[in-house]
């Protein structure tokens, strides 16, 4: 699968480094060429003898070793991909600021190739704002950044902020190298993110989508060739990836028009989106002020646009929808994908811890028109996105 692949590992001062050594195994057992980059911090979590063991070379530690200079320079130039995992918290920071004193952190900054990291620290650093400063500042370097994924802490806190898992990370690395054009040739509709109902001009009605599961998908299936036309509601950072084109809406009227627009000429739409389905009936001109008594809005259902794609459908395009429920979820998503007359519905439910609105991972189950129905496990987006894109695929080829 990685058979010449060029692989650099690095290792930063964090618990979860216990978890790189499997990575690493992985890695060689696919036939990739593996050398690994520690920190020293991270020799108090893992040892340099099982790395070196396992990747059979040397592991690098320091930028000087018995009066000699450690070329971190070659390092970087060597690799196809360098990923750091696990990246820590501090050495996130330094990432973000430029700093250089260690030889992880020289390779970093001479890496020709792209660099991939993996956070891992604890929920509270995790969501800390000086964090998703620094991870905004590593995206916008043009590294690409595995999210950190819920579940038990080393703190003992259940929560984000877990490495993502070896297998996870040894699958993104073996899509990445597989050039898969799959969808070549293909132009896909992909919807993310809220819409917000105005009530005035302060006030919406809206959800807690983020977008992530949407915006996932259209960055996977862009690479994998298809020319994605990706609809996002607000707050939706769109991503930048070749023969990806971005419309920004608000209101579910809107994201229906820009569906309808695009739809005719597409060859599948992936209605990712957590749309309104109620919108105000009047919007106030000026903000309302409040009063003691208490206030009755009149809404009105929005145009469901999964119904009408559905209806508009003909037999050479291909429609997925998605359902989120909290209850008898298997049977509203069954229901769903007769009534809307898609050819797909990808379920989560808000009881599965990590899954849903705002995490960034998610567990899904596929149900298709033909009767079949296959769940997985708790993922990052990415690779849920992954998943998602495979099974349509394997549907459509």
């Amino acid at each position: 699968m990685l058979q010449g692949k060029k692989i650099l590992v690095g290792i930063t001062g964090s618990i979860a480094a216990y978890k790189t050594i499997t990575l690493v195994r992985l890695l060689v057992k696919s036939g990739a060429e593996v050398r690994v980059v520690i920190t020293p911090a991270a020799k108090d979590f893992v040892s340099p003898l099982t790395l070196s063991t396992l990747s059979r070379h040397e592991v690098e530690v320091d930028l000087f070793k018995d009066a000699a200079w450690s070329n971190h320079v070659m390092l970087g130039r060597w690799a196809d991909v360098f990923l750091i995992a696990p990246l820590s918290c501090n050495t996130l920071a330094k990432m973000a600021s430029g700093q250089c004193n260690n030889l992880l952190l020289a390779t970093y900054l001479s890496a020709t190739c792209p660099v991939w990291v993996a956070p891992a620290m604890d929920a509270d650093m995790w969501t800390h704002p000086t964090t998703r400063h620094n991870l905004a500042l590593l995206v916008s370097y043009g590294n690409r950044v595995v999210p950190a994924v819920a579940g038990e802490l080393a703190s003992g806190l259940v929560g984000e902020g877990r490495m993502a898992e070896p297998e996870d990370l040894h699958q993104m690395l073996v899509d990445h190298f597989s050039n898969n054009k799959s969808f070549s040739g293909k132009k896909v509709l992909v919807t993310a993110g809220p819409t917000y109902e105005p009530i005035d001009p302060v006030r919406f009605i809206g959800n807690h989508s983020s977008g992530k599961m949407g915006v996932a998908l259209a960055q996977e299936i862009a690479r994998r060739g298809a020319k994605v036309f990706l609809v996002a509601g607000p707050g939706v950072q769109g991503p930048t990836v070749e023969g990806l084109t971005i419309t920004h809406v608000n209101t579910a009227a809107e994201m229906y028009q820009a569906c309808l627009d695009n739809f005719p000429h597409m060859d599948l739409a992936i209605m990712a989106a957590a749309v309104a389905d109620y919108t105000a009936v009047q919007v106030a001109d000026e903000k309302i002020k409040k009063k003691e008594a208490g206030l009755t809005i009149e809404l009105q259902k929005t145009k469901d646009i999964l119904k009408e794609l559905g209806r508009l459908k003909t037999n050479k395009q291909f429609l997925v929808g998605f359902a989120l429920e909290t209850n008898n979820e298997e049977t509203f998503a069954k229901e769903k994908l007769r009534a809307k007359n898609a050819d797909m519905i990808v379920l989560n439910s808000l009881k599965h811890a990590g899954a849903g609105f705002g995490h960034n991972t998610n567990q899904v189950t596929i149900f298709d028109k033909d009767g079949q129905q296959v769940s997985y496990p708790l993922k990052s987006k990415e690779a849920v996105a992954a998943d998602i894109i495979d099974y349509i695929h394997e549907k459509i080829k």
